[in-house]
């Protein structure tokens, strides 16, 4: 009796741990990653948090309306929601003087360039919605602004449908240094996407440690693929690098088009870090 008792339990206490080897998340008896504390499938390494989607455009059927915008994820950093300018400012620290209209900002020739009054870096997803005006002019002179990370390295915004200019100031370019890899424009008046994955430079003692790189989809569609910028991006001459901090603002360019921007956001990023990484991959074995 005692011995069946014992091999009752012993066959109970195998299946325990059966079960809980089952449940565990992951493994700790695979290789460990090399150059790192963690193990192939290692369930101890720590979760990603999670975060909400945003929901997509919505298209209200039998109507001639517009589809509304797309929510954000949930996570991000509202700039503008169709309501006000709150989280934007002129050149001077003042009120930002463009126009709310129907959900979107529109430019006000003249009235001069905005800007975040807060500042996000170095590492960001930032998502920006925008609509050109009916065509007027050619080249640069149509439907021209821009968006510049840390107020410096512009990501050109223009209207290149069937309307050419130098490649390195079409849109998505990085402005006067690497064009698109493809024109991914839509008409006039229709609402056009842009999403800026962008890893701020890095100094150490007054020194480019590391470069600016940017990827961008335009309308869903890769147009700059981890790109490494060469320095600022000013009109006519090589762009340079000049030591600054690790957070700066977002600015959008007033080029006296009446252009319009609506559902614009911002997440910061997490990248990699050397304990992540580890040894990273062995070319060659």
């Amino acid at each position: 009796m005692k011995s069946a008792l014992l091999s009752t339990l012993a066959l109970v206490s195998l299946a325990a741990v059966a079960f809980a080897q089952e449940k565990a998340l992951g493994h700790q008896d695979t290789p460990l990653i090399p150059g790192t504390k963690w193990h192939v499938h290692d369930g101890e390494r720590p979760q990603p948090p999670i975060v909400t989607p945003g929901q997509p455009p919505i298209l209200e059927a039998g109507t001639d309306k517009p589809p509304t915008p797309a929510t954000p994820p949930s996570d991000a950093i509202v700039l503008f929601d169709g309501k006000d300018l709150f989280e934007w400012r002129d050149a001077k620290g003042g009120d930002a003087k463009w126009k709310i209209e129907d959900g979107h900002m529109e430019v006000v020739p003249g009235s001069g360039d905005i800007f975040t009054k807060d500042e996000f870096g170095p590492d960001v997803q930032l998502h920006v919605e925008f609509a050109t005006p009916p065509p007027v002019g050619d080249g640069q002179g149509r439907g021209n602004s821009g968006i510049f990370l840390y107020g410096r390295y512009e990501i050109q915004v223009l209207d290149n449908y069937d309307n050419p200019t130098y490649p390195d100031g079409q849109a998505t370019a990085i402005y006067g240094y690497m064009p698109p890899q493809v024109n991914a424009c839509r008409p006039h008046g229709e609402w056009q996407t842009y999403d800026i994955i962008f890893e701020g430079p890095r100094f150490k003692e007054g020194k480019l440690e590391k470069p600016a790189v940017v990827t961008i989809l335009h309308n869903g569609v890769v147009t700059q693929n981890h790109t490494a910028l060469i320095g600022e991006t000013p009109h006519k001459q090589v762009g340079t690098y000049h030591e600054h901090p690790l957070k700066g603002p977002i600015k959008l360019q007033d080029h006296h088009n009446p252009m319009r921007f609506r559902n614009i956001w911002i997440r910061d990023l997490r990248m990699p870090t050397p304990e992540d990484i580890g040894d990273g991959p062995q070319i060659g074995k």
